[in-house]
């Protein structure tokens, strides 16, 4: 095993979670992810801290929240903390059952880790940066983002982007930092809006990752997408790729699929070159993406719902804002001290409100090259 994973585990466990003697894991996981659940649980046994393994099928499992409560500790008896890990390569699962089954627990001692694209890469790479570099690096954005009316985005691979904020859209930071009874969507490291109004190109150079299950290598090193916008909708799109021009045509012709939903930088530095696989590390890249179809606001502030939630990801970028009193250079972004504002919302994939197929899960699918979209609209992811 790379030591560089064996590092991310006990970086999860230490900076994460902060895993205490006295603590009780639960770890579920599904088939996909059977490894990653797999290297959490050695390095909690190396520790004597008591973990519990359950298996889950992802979306729809009828028998899960049994085999869940079979295993989690009696209330009474329990001691320390109540820490809870989920492992999934495409799909978060089962949250309506996980809100019942934790319910009961005092939030003081509840902690719960949910990751989305389980793999090598999520500890080797997305897990060595640690909850408090990626807030410094949150804050150093949001300071200046959040009061900014105007930007300028332009990046090396060719986007050049014309936007305007609204106050009234909420930013969101993804930071790792856990809170009490809340959920920490890892892999961590980004923030993000809706653009009140996008207008320009956007060349999305490194990768896209999209709520979809899909085995195509998402890597746009090769063959970039370049999208054409003009009034936060997608006017032109283009990909040298034949496979991925196919994808695009079947997720752009979704039902509001060409709106601009989201304005998203990422700040991980621990994540370098793209990954094959369809997933948020590459999302959390630093550098700016574009995520199109379904917004992350709440239901009626923007006042459409979509389906699909497809992130087209750039290398790098600079930011201008407010007609150049203030340039960033999000490769090269000085981490702040400044306290991290609290009217940010913590999460960016997941709310243990969402309504879907079963009870609170997200995600169109792909399956043999034909896009089947959810039958309920659901969160950005």
């Amino acid at each position: 095993m790379d030591e560089k994973i064996w590092r991310g585990v006990q970086s999860l466990l230490d900076a994460y979670v902060r895993i205490a003697g006295g603590d009780t894991a639960v770890i579920l996981y599904t088939s996909d992810s059977h490894r990653s659940a797999a290297l959490v649980c050695a390095a909690l046994e190396m520790r004597g801290i008591a973990a519990a393994r359950v298996w889950m099928a992802p979306l729809v499992d009828a028998g899960f929240e049994a085999r869940l409560r079979a295993e989690l500790p009696a209330i009474e008896t329990f001691g320390g903390r109540l820490i809870l890990f989920s492992f999934e390569r495409d799909t978060f699962s089962h949250t309506g059952a996980l809100t019942r089954a934790l319910a009961a627990y005092p939030p003081a001692r509840l902690r719960i880790f949910r990751s989305i694209s389980a793999s090598d890469s999520l500890f080797a790479d997305a897990l060595l940066a640690t909850p408090e570099d990626l807030s410094r690096r949150n804050v150093a954005l949001l300071t200046r983002l959040t009061r900014a009316r105007h930007l300028r985005i332009t990046t090396r691979g060719g986007t050049d982007l014309d936007v305007t904020l609204d106050a009234r859209h909420r930013w969101i930071s993804n930071r790792g930092r856990a809170r009490d009874g809340g959920t920490v969507i890892l892999p961590a490291g980004e923030v993000a809006t809706f653009p009140a109004r996008i207008s320009g190109v956007h060349v999305a150079d490194f990768a896209y990752n999209v709520n979809a299950i899909t085995e195509d290598d998402v890597r746009l090193e090769r063959f970039p997408v370049t999208i054409e916008i003009d009034g936060g909708r997608v006017v032109a799109y283009r990909c040298e790729d034949a496979r991925t021009m196919r994808f695009l045509d079947a997720a752009l012709t979704t039902h509001c699929a060409y709106n601009v939903g989201e304005l998203g930088f990422g700040t991980n530095f621990g994540i370098g070159e793209p990954i094959a696989m369809n997933s948020h590390i590459n999302e959390r890249r630093p550098g700016v993406h574009l995520g199109l179809g379904q917004h992350n606001q709440d239901p009626g502030v923007v006042g459409y719902q979509c389906a699909i939630h497809l992130d087209l990801i750039a290398r790098g970028g600079i930011v201008v804002v407010d007609g150049g009193g203030d340039v960033i250079d999000l490769e090269q972004l000085v981490p702040s001290d400044a306290p991290h504002p609290e009217s940010t919302r913590d999460e960016d994939v997941f709310s243990p409100d969402a309504l879907s197929i079963e009870d609170g899960d997200c995600c169109g699918l792909l399956a043999d090259g034909v896009l089947m979209p959810c039958p309920v609209p659901l969160a950005a992811a």
